[in-house]
């Protein structure tokens, strides 16, 4: 039916984002702008020891302050008081160890927030103290009590292709190097932030800032031994959350809160709480071996590398494959060994963040990219263009990749704008200081979209009232990445009609079903297709009840915008849904979209991890102050292939925003528990960091993706840090193989500070 529509309307149009103008004018309703008339507080009381016993909880002096009304315990859960993303290794209280500074033991409720947090104060905690384990190495040393039952080591994750020995044979050069990352922090601004209550059907209702609400209400409800069907969760406007709103914050404290008070309660973090206990990025220790003929051909990488997870896994185990996916780049490569292990630590637990540890392997396999070329004399574009991978190309995994791989172009398309650039500057008089050196780099990758060999399905339901309104049901939530806008785009691109004329209703556990998380970059591909699933779904039976009541068959039918033809008769979808209410029914299309993959081999992680992939190349100048240390991001031209641009304005702010957030991964931001406690200390770029980006948008169209679109979300972060790393090795003539470059270590390098 839609076979020959070749010009689109709304995919590929740059419409106004849905929510924006309520958002700049303040109006837009976060958790925290939620009134309800005699509204609990709550408060968390957070452990103060890194690992040890809980021998006592003395709430003795907290109990009788005025306005107190209640501190819980793990005591007063029901259920198994177990959660987590993957493994149920977490507690909503503490009931017996604590495993890192911020632990949550116990829960106040009180008539206002200051007497929730005078209370926490009063509330003493005895400890036996246990002996803690702060680093990957300590972790693996351990002699004493480990941090969980089965260990230390939470798992293993192997990739094997070919005989990397023989490839290393087969290399004329092999480059050896150990590259490490620190914990990261998201930023959002909006904490973590929920409202409980009851409703009129006797459901805890809670309303949060939250990235998967469907997995919040399972997870909340086993862990307090309640039905689904018991808890109702509704996502509010988010305030960005970067990965760190999938795991569950506050919502299962706020639903103890309303099961044994029964009235209605808020829990709102500080940002040194969220600081204190919220996800962080992973930190990875990775050792790479690269080895390579004359020509630039690479014949072998071996990488062994290990995640810091923490206290909690999170998580962990996802970042983990994602990681040992990516980790040889976005090449061919015919022999790769790859070892991955994520250990627990008495840290603040890290969980999801932008990238899922492809970042912190783009930095490394990036970096050994820069030193081949370096040490063989090929430039950095042409080794890349050697060894990128094509359609055809398996990738380390063993997959065939058939369609849309777009990483050549995007090299090319950078290469050009690098040289149109440099024809510019010439005219140009640049006189720089002696002191400053100015250098440039390039950085490509690769994204699979969706999670890594494992089932992962939308699901999405369209329907037409009596007055033929229209309506998107889904269950993704927007967190400011534009989902909403995007997946409006695509139902009112199928159904042929006007997209300000769609109705929307999303994240809401009781009129949305399952579009599991707003992570992995897989909303607009997964849900996408899901959606246009349900509006085709729709349109096939509009056609069946136009075909009733033209009195034609079906198949003479054709519909476009907004009007069934057939015979020289015309019947439009409003008359249709005047003719389908008088028989006392809605036209409803329901849609569902699995992207078929299939599991990673125990060992040797061959298989078809993901159904497709972004790919992309940053070109990044710099400027260093070689007195202070001190580097200037001065241009970015950033190339990334994302199948179609549903909506390039939106494609274009997610890039640019990537470009902003790797800035800062690179040179500044570094998350130290136990001292890093706010905005304060910890160093976030501002709009003044940024330089001017050129967004290139390639459209290499995925098949397989609705109206060819694959994803962009978390790949325009990735190469940012990597780019800029190899841009400041290429000015100062080093090796930058720690992030983040902060001053002090760029100084260290050149012989110049401590």
């Amino acid at each position: 039916m839609f076979e020959g529509i070749n010009i689109m309307r709304t995919v590929g149009k740059s419409i106004e984002r849905r929510g924006a103008k309520e958002a700049v004018l303040g109006k837009a309703t976060y958790a925290d702008d939620i009134k309800v008339d005699g509204i609990i507080h709550l408060k968390v009381v957070r452990s103060t020891r890194p690992h040890a016993i809980i021998q006592k909880i003395d709430t003795s002096v907290a109990e009788p302050i005025p306005g107190v009304i209640k501190i819980f315990t793990s005591k007063d859960i029901k259920g198994p008081n177990r959660y987590g993303i993957i493994n149920k290794d977490q507690e909503i209280l503490v009931e017996r160890k604590v495993r890192y500074v911020g632990d949550p033991i116990a829960l106040v409720a009180a008539e206002t927030e200051s007497i929730a947090v005078g209370a926490v104060r009063a509330v003493k905690v005895e400890y036996e103290d246990l002996s803690p384990f702060f680093t990957i190495e300590e972790a693996k040393r351990c002699t004493t009590e480990p941090i969980h039952e089965g260990g230390n080591l939470l798992f293993s994750r192997d990739i094997i292709k070919g005989d990397v020995e023989k490839g290393f044979a087969e290399a004329d050069i092999i480059i050896e190097e150990t590259y490490t990352t620190s914990m990261a922090a998201h930023g959002y601004l909006e904490t973590e932030t929920g409202v409980g209550k009851f409703d009129e059907k006797g459901r805890i209702v809670i309303y949060v800032s939250t990235q998967n609400p469907h997995y919040d209400q399972r997870d909340v409800a086993a862990a307090l031994g309640l039905d689904v069907d018991q808890i109702r969760i509704v996502q509010t406007t988010t305030g960005a959350g970067f990965g760190g709103k999938l795991d569950i914050s506050v919502q299962a404290l706020i639903a103890l809160a309303v099961q044994h008070l029964k009235r209605p309660v808020k829990l709102r973090y500080t940002l040194e709480e969220t600081m204190q206990s919220a996800a962080k990025r992973h930190a990875l220790v990775m050792h790479y071996k690269t080895g390579a003929r004359n020509n630039g051909r690479i014949t072998a990488v071996e990488v062994k590398f290990a995640l810091d997870t923490g206290a909690y896994a999170s998580y962990g185990l996802a970042v983990l494959s994602r990681a040992a996916a990516h980790a040889a780049g976005p090449y061919e490569i015919p022999n790769v060994k790859i070892h991955g292990d994520v250990y627990y630590t008495n840290k603040i637990w890290a969980g999801a963040m932008r990238g899922f540890g492809v970042p912190q392997v783009g930095f490394a396999h990036e970096g050994q990219m820069d030193s081949l070329a370096k040490a063989l004399g090929i430039d950095p574009f042409e080794i890349r263009m050697i060894n990128a991978l094509k359609p055809g190309s398996t990738t380390t995994t063993g997959q065939v990749l058939n369609a849309s791989v777009g990483i050549r172009e995007t090299l090319k398309k950078v290469k050009d704008a690098k040289e149109k650039r440099e024809k510019n500057l010439k005219n140009k008089d640049i006189t720089l200081k002696p002191w400053i050196k100015r250098g440039w780099g390039i950085a490509s990758f690769w994204y699979g979209i969706g999670n890594t060999g494992l089932p992962n399905p939308s699901t999405a339901k369209i329907d037409m009232d009596d007055k033929g309104q229209i309506t998107l049901y889904t269950g993704a939530a927007d967190i400011g990445q534009g989902s909403d806008t995007v997946l409006t785009q695509i139902a009112a691109e199928a159904l042929q009609v006007s997209d300000k004329s769609l109705g929307l209703i999303r994240a809401d556990t009781s009129l949305t079903n399952d579009a599991g998380a707003t992570s992995a970059s897989r909303q607009t591909y997964i849900s996408g297709n899901a959606v246009k699933s349900a509006a085709e779904n729709l349109i096939q039976k509009l056609t069946e009840e136009a075909s009733r009541q033209l009195k034609v068959s079906p198949g003479t039918l054709t519909y476009e915008w907004g009007k069934f033809k057939g015979s020289n008769k015309v019947i439009t979808l409003k008359e249709l849904a005047k003719k389908i209410n008088r028989k006392g029914q809605i036209a409803i299309g329901e849609g569902r979209f699995d992207p078929p993959i299939t599991l990673l081999d125990k060992e040797t992680g061959q298989g078809i991890p993901y159904a497709t992939y972004t790919f992309g190349t940053y070109y990044v100048e710099v400027e260093v102050d070689t007195g202070t240390g001190e580097v200037s991001v001065k241009h970015v031209i950033a190339a990334v292939d994302v199948g179609q641009a549903i909506n390039p304005a939106n494609v274009e702010g997610q890039i640019i925003g990537g470009v902003a957030m790797g800035i800062g991964y690179a040179l500044m931001e570094e998350f130290n528990p136990g001292k890093t406690k706010s905005f304060t200390d910890y160093l976030y770029p501002t709009s003044m960091d940024v330089p001017p980006v050129e967004v290139i948008i390639v459209e290499d169209q995925e098949p397989s993706g609705p109206f060819g679109a694959k994803g962009v979300g978390e790949p325009a972060l990735i190469p940012t840090a990597p780019a800029i790393i190899n841009a400041i090795n290429q000015a100062l003539n080093i090796k930058i193989i720690d992030l983040p470059a902060k001053l002090e270590r760029v100084m260290k390098i050149l012989g110049k500070g401590i």
